[in-house]
């Protein structure tokens, strides 16, 4: 049955590691074989994990999993906890007798929300990886979970969202799954309406679509009060079960970023660090390797901006919670 997730493409499962007190977590993305990735980084102020051996001319070809987390430079410690737990399950690179599991990593700013960020020598973020790839399933909670817990946009509560779609005539689908913890906003100036209205599927987040006309305030320039420089960052996957190379995923990964572009107002600034992976679990086969992929990444867009969307429209806030307000306190009430 499909669920609107982005373990629609069969072999994804994925899970959240939630610390309320740290309004912080982590989110896994564990893929049943490898699988094919790509990234695109368009944010000024990136924080990544092994993201250069996705470049095609490396000689890694697949990776075993992938990792969201809060907690800025120390969320990268996050992958550490998931490469130890697909080392116990016997995953990673062949290398002789060893295996070595690839996981890459991206991580947002959520140090400023209100939580308890006093962890001493070591943060928590390790335990945290570990935790979410023990959890990960095909069941995938939305909302402030997991890397979205203490995400933030410009005026709202950011959060975990994720979205599928099929690309008509191929028997290809697509999913996206974003933690979105923007700069900018997901919403049109001070009102309820999404820039993804026009992409919205049924009334998945509140079906209010674009206003008749655009408020004054529309394009106003936002003030982030948890920001600083590099202190935002929307991070997604887009996911495929097409057959792809490595430099198809990566223009896939270039194609899913006008998403963002099409959800959030700014976007890719200098203070963002937004990046975006595509996967591709190689199970349908593209039967013209250009004008298919031109229509997978058309879709991968539309899937990631519903997905953005999504996630503030189900954020709710945490306790202690220093941030804007969410979508639901605001609006719907």
């Amino acid at each position: 049955m499909l669920t609107n997730r982005i373990t629609d493409i069969a072999g994804l499962r994925v899970g959240h590691a939630t610390d309320l007190r740290r309004a912080s977590g982590v989110t896994a993305l564990l893929f049943d074989e490898p699988v094919v990735a790509g990234v695109d980084v368009r944010g000024g102020g990136p924080g990544t994990r092994e993201t250069d051996l996705l470049d095609p001319e490396r000689s890694v070809e697949r990776i075993d999993a992938l990792v969201l987390s809060g907690g800025s430079a120390f969320g990268l410690d996050a992958a550490a906890g998931v490469v130890a737990h697909l080392a116990e399950t016997g995953r990673g690179f062949p290398v002789g007798p060893a295996r070595v599991p690839i996981v890459p990593a991206a991580i947002l700013f959520d140090l400023l929300n209100g939580g308890d960020k006093a962890w001493g020598r070591f943060s928590p973020y390790r335990d945290l990886g570990y935790a979410a790839a023990v959890a990960a399933t095909r069941d995938v909670a939305l909302g402030s979970v997991g890397a979205g817990t203490g995400a933030a946009t410009a005026n709202l509560k950011g959060g975990i969202g994720s979205a599928s779609a099929a690309v008509a005539g191929l028997g290809i689908r697509v999913g996206a799954l974003v933690a979105v913890n923007a700069f900018g906003r997901a919403t049109v100036g001070a009102g309820p309406h999404f820039w993804a209205g026009p992409y919205e599927v049924g009334a998945e987040f509140g079906g209010l679509g674009l206003p008749a006309a655009m408020p004054a305030d529309a394009f106003d320039w936002p003030r982030k009060a948890l920001s600083g420089a590099g202190a935002s960052t929307t991070l997604a996957v887009v996911a495929t079960d097409a057959v792809l190379t490595k430099a198809q995923a990566r223009r896939l990964a270039v194609m899913a970023q006008d998403g963002l572009a099409r959800a959030i107002q700014p976007v890719h600034t200098p203070l963002d660090g937004d990046a975006v992976f595509a996967v591709a679990t190689g199970r349908v086969p593209l039967a013209d390797p250009v004008i298919d992929l031109a229509r997978i990444g058309d879709a991968a867009a539309r899937t990631l901006a519903r997905a953005v969307a999504i996630g503030v429209h189900r954020a709710t806030v945490p306790p202690g919670w220093a941030g804007p307000p969410a979508w639901v306190d605001r609006f719907d009430g």
